[in-house]
């Protein structure tokens, strides 16, 4: 376990008062092992500072000067805004510029006496020198001639505390308690792996004595305390992997006659992807290890199938299965999706959903029972006052972790269920191999016959009449169309177009000749499953519908989507949602209708979607867009928020990590086992359920 000395309360150390310690808890810093890992975002090499009266035009320098004076500037010529600062030391003075400038910041900054380490290139303007968007550090005093020569790390700012009472106090922790940094890769390997210590890495983090790269870029140091952390997680993936697979599971039938019929009755061929994967979980279902499986694949490539035959597998043995995905919404469009299969067999099964009233109590008896065999909702499904009988299989749906996250709330109800959890939000293949360490990963990467490319392109407010006019054409050629709003009503906060008069508008203004149905998420089950019939069965044209639709409809001989407000939605989202078309044998469309206010993060959102209909593609730019936590969602994804890693940036690190976990717990004894899972559970017991393994 993190010896007693690294938990030590910040305000314990010297120099750390009840104000500075409460400004430090706003960075999350409350220990001793907190200060070690709040690490420097760059470093200054002040071993090279130059006088102001010795630089020349088109030299990058590093400068130390005092402020003389500020002033806000503006260009007539170029009606722009600008901010100037005058700084100058005893040689002479230099003009510092910003065009993109934030008032207040500058203005604090560049207060009358400050002195400044400036580092940027030199430009002329007329017949002064200036620094354009210099690099700018405030010092807390003028420095000696031994600070000169010094490498000097800079933290991100903690309010109150200046820069060099910061790196004084951080510079006495880590000589007064850096003995007591222990890293949980072993000598042997460290040695085997070329190691440097975990102790001296972060000496040298604090106290460099050669100039490093900081913020962005890696140093050999850094990558030191990343693969620490790496290790330790990839240790506790590993771990919960070989327990979950040393216990006993159900051994599930290996035929069984609804999981036949059910194959018989579909009316095509399985894809080759889709038989394999079938193959991985039959392997696992009939076999007495629990499964513990996640089943991925891009969207339209087959995964309900797959899954639907994983429960038919339950079924025939006599056990029941819990479908969870994490809104009422999604688990009421898979209730859609599979009931009618199930029910043409006799198959008992149930949307436990929050508003069915007095029915609850009489379903709740059932499941109890075991008269009902399938039961689809949220997680609340295995929470709360849900009893089953004989629950042997549960399925989830969209990256949500519950069933290996709380495993031991089943094992406390003397469950051991197997768990297939499902992703249509394809993620990179080698992340996957790491978020989803524990588990086994089947992925689908081939598309069933017949499926066709979708045409994507950006429309405007102002195109909008040519897109509905695309629809007019589709539609007169007996197809049929999708056009999705953002919002259900009208609303006070936000001026975007909505899904309930717009299907009045369209209906009444623009499709007069055609029959306009409406689909939203607050209508009850048994409406939306009438509107979808009546889609189905082409008794509606054009659905106006929100973001309901983006799980679990097929409409083959649906050929169009408009998305409204297209730079409102994110790409997972985008590419659920033109994922409803190209089902059928005729070619198909996405139009995406953009506002005139857009980011340029929206901007590039939407061009990906043109250009690409891959799924993975797609996916690798999400990463890139919104980071790992915010793609998956941290407290879902099994990603803890690393403190020094970055997963984009650091791939290379995580898969050494993974081999070095591996040996790691093949060499561990009793003694190091109990070690490692007291300190994942200390790091992480906030922000990971490893209940577990611990």
């Amino acid at each position: 376990m993190i010896h007693d000395a690294l938990a030590i309360p910040v305000i314990n150390i010297k120099g750390i008062g009840p104000k500075i310690a409460e400004n430090l808890a706003k960075k999350r810093i409350k220990t001793v092992e907190d200060l070690f890992y709040f690490l420097p975002i760059k470093y200054i090499d002040r071993r090279h500072v130059s006088k102001i009266g010795e630089i020349e035009e088109k030299q990058r320098v590093n400068l130390i000067a005092r402020v003389i004076r500020y002033k806000s500037l503006f260009y007539r010529h170029a009606r722009k805004k600008g901010f100037e600062a005058i700084v100058g030391d005893d040689t002479g003075q230099i003009s510092l510029k910003w065009f993109q400038w934030f008032p207040q910041y500058l203005k604090n900054v560049c207060k009358k006496g400050n002195i400044l380490f400036l580092s940027g290139e030199v430009t002329r303007f007329g017949a002064t020198l200036q620094m354009v968007h210099p690099d700018i550090t405030i010092l807390d005093e003028e420095p000696d001639a031994g600070e000169h020569a010094k490498v000097v790390p800079i933290y991100s700012e903690v309010e109150g505390v200046k820069q060099g009472a910061l790196r004084k106090i951080i510079a006495q922790v880590v000589k007064e308690y850096g003995e007591y940094i222990d890293s949980v890769i072993p000598a042997g390997i460290e040695a085997a792996e070329g190691l440097d210590t975990l102790r001296s890495s972060f000496s040298l983090l604090h106290l460099p004595d050669d100039y490093l790269e900081g913020g962005r870029t890696r140093n050999p140091f850094l990558e030191r305390v990343i693969l620490e952390e790496y290790v330790t997680f990839q240790s506790a993936l590993l771990m919960r992997k070989r327990e979950i697979g040393s216990e006993k599971g159900i051994r599930f039938s290996s035929n069984g006659a609804y999981h036949n019929r059910f194959l018989r009755g579909l009316g095509f061929e399985l894809t080759a992807a889709q038989q394999r994967v079938a193959a991985e979980i039959d392997g696992n279902m009939t076999d007495d290890k629990p499964m513990n499986r996640l089943l991925q694949g891009d969207v339209g490539s087959g995964k309900t199938v797959c899954a639907v035959l994983a429960a038919l597998r339950a079924v025939d043995s006599g056990y029941q299965v819990a479908f969870m995905a994490p809104t009422e919404i999604l688990a009421e469009q898979h209730y859609l999706t599979i009931h009618k299969a199930l029910e043409k067999m006799n198959i008992p099964i149930v949307l436990l959903r929050g508003n069915l009233g007095r029915e609850r109590g009489s379903v709740l008896e059932k499941i109890a029972e075991g008269a009902i065999k399938v039961i689809v909702g949220t997680h609340a499904v295995i929470q709360q006052d849900v009893t089953f009988k004989k629950l042997g299989l549960v399925i989830i749906d969209e990256q949500h972790r519950f069933g290996v996250l709380q495993r031991k709330l089943l094992k406390d109800k003397g469950l051991m269920p197997d768990v297939l959890m499902m992703t249509a939000t394809p993620i990179p293949r080698t992340l996957s191999m790491i978020v989803y360490g524990d588990l086994d990963v089947s992925l689908i990467d081939e598309m069933p016959k017949g499926r066709q490319k979708i045409r994507t392109k950006v429309y405007t407010e102002k195109t909008r009449d040519a897109a509905y006019r695309m629809v007019e054409e589709e539609v007169k050629e007996g197809r049929q169309a999708y056009i999705v709003y953002p919002l259900v009503e009208e609303s006070e906060k936000m001026e975007l177009l909505n899904a309930t008069e717009m299907a009045d508008h369209l209906q009444r203004a623009v499709f007069p000749s055609f029959k306009v149905g409406l689909l939203h998420g607050r209508m009850k089950a048994e409406e939306k499953e009438e509107v979808m019939l009546q889609f189905k069965s082409r008794a509606i044209d054009v659905l106006v519908c929100t973001t309901v639709i983006e799980v679990g409809i097929d409409v083959p001989n649906a050929t169009m989507i408009v998305i409204e407000h297209a730079e409102r939605f994110g790409l997972s989202q985008l590419h659920q949602l033109r994922g409803r078309v190209g089902r059928g044998v005729h070619p198909s469309q996405c139009i995406l209708i953009a506002g005139e206010k857009k980011t340029g993060i929206a901007v590039k959102r939407l061009k990906i979607m043109e250009g690409t209909t891959d799924g993975f593609k797609i996916a690798e730019e999400d990463m890139k867009i919104r980071g790992v936590g915010d793609m998956l969602g941290v407290r879902q994804s099994g990603i803890p928020k690393f403190r020094a890693g970055d997963i984009i940036r650091d791939m290379d690190i995580m898969l050494r990590a993974r081999k070095i976990a591996g040996a790691l717990l093949d060499q561990a004894k009793e003694e190091d086992t109990a070690r490692l899972k007291c300190i994942i559970s200390e790091r992480w017991s906030n922000q990971l359920n490893f209940s577990d393994i611990a």
